[in-house]
């Protein structure tokens, strides 16, 4: 029973997002990804400046189903998640919940803290959440630019 609820949410969530990434990418041809020559428009600034030292990660923090909700915060207050993470410094970018999957976090980290991050998690995260990390970078400028070409 658990494992088909959780592959309902799941295909209910590729059902939702289908259409949209077949929207944002079915026009964009597969050079845009790899386009160095080409700027962002000035109105868009890319979220991780060239150089910088920063990266995107993008942690998905699932919530574990076989614990209700004030269990979860419990642990996490437990653990001192809310006090550890994001650890001092390190930017969020964004922190969502995505219903069904749990929260959806971006971090903009220097290359040297990735560590730290990794520790926050691994200590005050795990039994609360499954975790995912994923190297992000920020391709909104590129798309709309390249939509634009294309006569969208």
């Amino acid at each position: 029973m658990h494992a088909a609820r959780k592959w309902r949410a799941g295909a209910a969530v590729a059902a939702l997002l289908a259409p949209l990434w077949a929207a944002l990418l079915a026009p964009l041809p597969a050079a845009a990804q790899t386009n160095p020559g080409a700027t962002p428009p000035a109105a868009h600034a890319p979220a991780t400046p060239a150089g910088d030292g920063t990266f995107l990660l993008t942690i998905f923090l699932k919530h574990d189903e076989s614990k209700p909700l004030p269990k979860i915060n419990q642990q996490l207050a437990e653990q001192g998640f809310y006090k550890a993470f994001p650890p001092p410094g390190i930017e969020v970018v964004s922190w969502y919940v995505m219903m069904g999957i749990g929260q959806v976090v971006t971090l903009r980290v220097p290359a040297d803290r990735l560590r730290e991050v990794n520790r926050a998690i691994e200590e005050t995260a795990w039994g609360g959440y499954h975790t995912e990390f994923y190297p992000t970078y920020d391709y909104k400028a590129l798309a709309e630019q390249a939509r634009a070409r294309n006569g969208k």
